[in-house]
């Protein structure tokens, strides 16, 4: 009569220590981390002319289903970064460069459905984040109210920065020919 051993492998158990100490382990690399990042809000003023001599956003391909479509059309940016929202008293600190892309076909965009999608750079040329640049990707929920963008990544001052980008239309410094929006960088950056 074969007698049946009931001895269990010691694999799972060894298995299970690893695994929790491996875990533990990453947990304390997030949390010393998280101890070294710092969040930084930065308010820019984000200059924008759409028409005349000085244009910096023109529409460079047309929408392929027409001039009233979005979908297709591809505009370029190289718009003014200020310090303040009255070009004529405030400083010239940097460019917002990118291009911005119609996505949403006509009669599928429903609220808040996005209708662009834009790839920013936002290089800093003079003041405190001279030589650093912060990179912007993603959709335009649309253009009445705050639009929120995800803030992707950086140089030099922003190495490894994350956050986001909420920008909103300055009315009393915006015409016919130009918009100003007041741009609040909530940026995250990593001190090694």
């Amino acid at each position: 009569m074969a007698s049946s051993s009931s001895t269990s492998s010691p694999l799972p158990v060894l298995l299970l220590l690893v695994l929790l100490t491996a875990s533990s382990a990453a947990g304390e690399d997030v949390a010393a981390a998280a101890g070294r990042d710092k969040l930084t809000h930065i308010r820019v003023y984000m200059h924008e002319r759409f028409a005349g001599a000085n244009a910096t956003a023109l529409a460079v391909v047309p929408s392929p289903l027409g001039a009233s479509e979005a979908f297709g059309r591809v505009a370029v940016l190289d718009d003014e970064l200020r310090d303040g929202p009255d070009p004529a008293s405030s400083a010239l600190i940097g460019r917002f460069q990118g291009v911005i892309a119609g996505t949403s076909l006509p009669g599928t965009a429903a609220p808040p459905a996005a209708s662009f999608h834009s790839a920013i750079s936002l290089v800093f040329t003079a003041g405190e984040h001279a030589g650093s640049t912060l990179a912007m990707v993603g959709p335009v929920l649309g253009f009445a109210g705050a639009i929120e963008r995800p803030l992707v990544g950086g140089t030099g001052a922003f190495r490894m920065a994350r956050g986001y980008c909420v920008m909103t239309a300055v009315a009393a410094a915006s015409t016919a020919v130009s918009v100003v929006f007041e741009t609040d960088l909530f940026v995250l950056l990593h001190k090694p």
